[in-house]
């Protein structure tokens, strides 16, 4: 009878030390072991690369997607190269844009063999260099003799970013451009100097890419690129850590046979970065935006 006492006395401590300590956890702490109803591991991190729009819009709908069938999505912010180090070493679970086979080349030469390729989800990707519709160039090759209208400049985005490796590896040298000064910084000051420069009427010349909203924001135009120094289009593919089937079976196959055309990501893109609003709003932004789209929405887990 006293043993019997003991037994009951100690699964009741234990029973009491666990809910205790979960009131001390973090929310989400479970889910970082725990399953969804589907096998997959609860707790999922998406890095989104900086500046990169329609990551942004990308990693939004599937948080907004997965949180839905019940997993705990946490994004991340994070410049390029240190993320594709830590899909590498599993410190993020997936990235959703991975620019192939040119723009993000470097990494997946370097750290390809600790990651798996989910699969291309939009095959209208290029890289560009682009001018307001009234400037009166139309080709790369009529940059050099007019690099003063354009203030001897060319404006960048992230200096770690692959699209800047591309034009200051290519574009300058094969177009003879090196004379102009090559400005790195951010995305988000190009698409400032960009409205600006507009607003003024002024020429101006920067690096950008499709899909992209600034071509449903802003009279652009994109050079010709008769040499082909930007490369040829390109693929965005879903990126993950080398075991991502493993702990997540069920939402590799949604990600698998995820696509999204430009036009669709431009109107979430619009929604989210081209509004104004705070990153805070982007989950409230996409609950709406899909619900305006929710078929699309409801294809991507359906039946798969």
């Amino acid at each position: 009878m006293k043993r019997t006492k003991r037994i009951v006395a100690t699964l009741a401590l234990a029973a009491a030390t666990a809910v205790g300590l979960s009131a001390c956890m973090p929310p989400g702490y479970y889910g970082a072991t725990g399953n969804v109803a589907n096998g997959d591991q609860k707790s999922m991190s998406i890095v989104v690369f900086n500046g990169w729009d329609e990551d942004t819009a990308a990693s939004q709908l599937w948080k907004y997607v997965l949180d839905q069938k019940g997993y705990d999505v946490q994004l991340t912010n994070a410049d390029v190269a240190p993320a594709y180090q830590g899909l590498s070493s599993g410190d993020y679970d997936v990235v959703l844009d991975t620019w192939l086979p040119n723009t993000h080349k470097q990494y997946m030469d370097k750290y390809g063999d600790q990651l798996t390729d989910l699969g291309a989800w939009n095959e209208q990707a290029s890289l560009e260099l682009a001018v307001p519709e009234y400037s009166k160039i139309d080709s790369i090759e009529d940059l050099k003799a007019n690099a003063s209208d354009f203030g001897n400049k060319i404006i960048g985005i992230e200096p770690a970013a692959g699209e800047t490796a591309v034009v200051q590896d290519e574009v300058i040298p094969q177009y003879g451009l090196g004379s102009m000064d090559f400005i790195t910084s951010s995305t988000p000051a190009m698409l400032a100097d960009l409205k600006a420069s507009i607003a003024k009427k002024e020429d101006v010349v920067v690096t950008l890419w499709r899909p992209h909203w600034a071509y449903d924001a802003f009279p652009i135009k994109d050079l010709e690129d008769p040499k082909g120094a930007l490369g040829k289009n390109e693929e965005i593919h879903t990126i993950a850590k080398k075991d991502f089937a493993s702990d997540f079976p069920q939402a590799a196959k949604w990600m698998q046979d995820f696509t999204m055309d430009s036009d669709t990501l431009y109107s979430l893109e619009n929604a989210l970065v081209n509004s104004g609003a705070k990153a805070s709003e982007y989950p409230a932004i996409t609950k709406k935006w899909a619900s305006e789209h929710q078929d699309y929405v409801d294809s991507l887990t359906s039946s798969k």
